[in-house]
């Protein structure tokens, strides 16, 4: 099972470079996290405290506006959520649903410490590779407010850490 997580790691651009015994490392202490369709993983507001890895199922990435919760994407196998938790302290800013039953890799900042204290530089590419997907998202989130502060439609693309 250890190697088909670190092959599902390896397929994205988050853990990209990133070597197998690094990896391995990384997932050591990392658990599965199973939900159930139509429960959360977390919801906006909580506190943040870990990300996941997607293995199994598809979910719904939500955000309360007026009452209401709205759908801002999906994600399938292979994609990640919740990043931000191994960044910063601050609560979460969405809610992730389960659209079908879902199992994930729940990872921590606790586990990114261990590999900085075991791999200083894998560590490092990680943290890299965080910041550069945080910096795709801020680019399409200021395109989508300019767009919407001239009147144009904003069409949303999907929330991907795979994508370029």
């Amino acid at each position: 099972m250890k190697a088909v997580r670190v092959e599902l790691l390896q397929q994205m651009p988050l853990f990209g470079a990133i070597r197998d015994d690094a990896l391995a490392a990384l997932l050591e202490p990392a658990i599965e996290t199973c939900v159930e369709r139509g429960q959360y993983f977390f919801r906006e507001g909580e506190p943040a405290q870990a990300m996941y890895v997607l293995e199994s199922g598809r979910v719904s990435v939500l955000r309360l506006w007026q009452g209401r919760e709205l759908v801002l994407g999906t994600l399938g196998v292979g994609q990640c959520f919740g990043e931000m938790a191994l960044l910063d302290l601050a609560p979460r800013s969405a809610s992730v649903r389960a659209d079908v039953d879902c199992a994930a890799i729940e990872l921590r900042p606790e586990h990114l410490l261990a590999l900085f204290e075991r791999d200083a530089e894998q560590f490092a590419l990680i943290q890299m590779n965080l910041a550069r997907e945080m910096s795709r998202r801020l680019r399409i989130t200021d395109d989508l407010l300019f767009r919407a502060r001239m009147g144009e439609p904003a069409d949303a693309p999907p929330l991907d850490c795979r994508a370029a």
